[in-house]
């Protein structure tokens, strides 16, 4: 006998994909997530063009972090030509990032994952429950949204990135205003915690080897060796030569693994169970008090993860602005040069690495662009198989919950409109 469980939508997730979950003998045998949404190209169309335009043509590729592309470019082509961009720049460039962080993770935590645990459907069926949670979730994001515009020009698809600098740098007097309301948001983000904190988790603890960016002084966000939790230290040029992007028949994303064939886990719990110790004292108290020690491996606790990551980011951020003193220029002449560069930030769902090859004009002969839900896949897929497992004798729909909670642990990319999944779950 067989028996076919089927989701006809999913949600709060980028892009159109499909599960297939086959049980033999009470035993799932297999989980496959499909993804047959037709590839975007960015990096065909990136060949022959000047270097300047990657990072603008790059934040094209998502509407939630498109700060992430930019900063990987960037970082990536000032390698390629040989820059050394001042600390003060990087210090801007981290401000910017941490404005991403603080609306991607309001995003996920209030409107995306929260429903999930608190038994709705979306985050209009909470809302008419608990209005005051999902303004209080807007306001946390529209702190980030502000801090993003007031560096990179405007909310969505930032124009003042450039390779070298920036285009115009903001005057003390335009930042500090956002210091207080982001000491504000701090307060809410640590409310957060406890609110998330609260809700029910599963008993689930996956051995993942965990991949995400180490800084000697900081939690990591535009910069850092990239490190794992089975001892890796690299620097960007070098990570290629310990992963691979594969084709699988079953979907159009490609999927990333250790070159030994291993998955790996990349995002919010690899960055945090790698850099505890790099947390605000704040911070840490707070995942502390949430029930978390310095490792996490549940991932349906990423929510408070994600939680503590906004708590650390506001913190954050108004430090960089408290400390910023305007740079005497704003950019780095960049004349072009044939090279190769990489370039590897913490996007809000992990690691997104960048390459690039130029010739002597600074024309692009080759790009690569690896972001993180197509790293973490296949740990996507064990997952799901490691739920569905433990959750088999419960009912179809609550069945389906779980799996489709499984999934948004991961906040998978997300863009403007509503997309699907088709859930199969196959038994004799």
């Amino acid at each position: 006998m067989k028996k076919i469980i089927k989701v006809a939508e999913l949600a709060r997730v980028e892009g159109e994909g499909g599960l297939a979950i086959t049980v033999v003998d009470g035993r799932v045998t297999e989980a496959r997530l499909n993804i047959f949404e037709s590839p975007r190209f960015f990096e065909a169309f990136l060949r022959g063009r000047y270097f300047s335009e990657a990072p603008d043509i790059t934040a094209r590729i998502c509407g939630i972090c498109p700060v992430a592309y930019q900063m990987s470019s960037v970082s990536a082509m000032e390698t390629a030509l040989g820059l050394q961009v001042p600390p003060a720049v990087w210090d801007l460039r981290r401000l910017l990032y941490c404005g991403e962080w603080i609306e991607s993770h309001a995003l996920h935590v209030y409107m995306l994952h929260a429903p999930d645990f608190l038994g709705y459907s979306d985050s209009l069926a909470l809302a008419r429950d608990y209005p005051e949670v999902v303004q209080q979730g807007l306001a946390l994001k529209k702190t980030g949204n502000d801090l993003v515009a007031a560096l990179g020009g405007r909310e969505i698809h930032p124009i003042n990135t450039r390779v070298g600098g920036f285009y115009r740098l903001p005057r003390r007097e335009e930042l500090i205003p956002l210091a207080d309301r982001l000491k504000a948001a701090a307060d809410v983000a640590a409310a957060t915690v406890k609110w998330v904190a609260a809700f029910d988790f599963p008993s689930v603890e996956r051995p993942y080897e965990f991949v995400a960016l180490r800084h000697p002084e900081r939690y990591p966000l535009e910069s850092g060796r990239l490190a794992s939790s089975t001892g890796l230290d690299l620097a960007p040029q070098e990570y290629e030569a310990h992963f691979v992007e594969e084709h699988v028949r079953h979907s159009n994303a490609l999927h990333s693994r250790r070159r030994n064939g291993g998955a790996y886990l990349t995002g919010p719990l690899a960055r945090y169970s790698l850099n505890f110790d790099h947390l605000s004292p704040r911070a840490q108290e707070a995942a502390r008090e949430a029930g978390l020690g310095p490792v996490c491996r549940n991932p349906f606790q990423s929510i408070i993860v994600r939680a503590v990551e906004t708590l650390y980011a506001c913190e954050e951020a108004a430090r960089l602005i408290e400390a910023y003193h305007r740079p005497t220029a704003s950019c780095l002449e960049t004349p072009p040069r044939a090279g190769t560069g990489w370039g590897i930030t913490e996007a809000p769902r992990g690691i997104l690495y960048h390459r690039y090859r130029l010739d002597d004009h600074g024309l692009i002969q080759e790009a690569a662009i690896i972001p993180p839900t197509s790293q973490n896949q296949p740990s996507i897929e064990a997952d799901l198989g490691e739920v569905a497992s433990r959750y088999l004798e419960l009912p179809e729909a609550d069945l389906t919950w779980r799996c489709e909670q499984t999934i948004r642990n991961y906040d998978p990319c997300i863009s403007c409109a509503t997309h699907f999944l088709r859930l199969t779950v196959t038994r004799p």
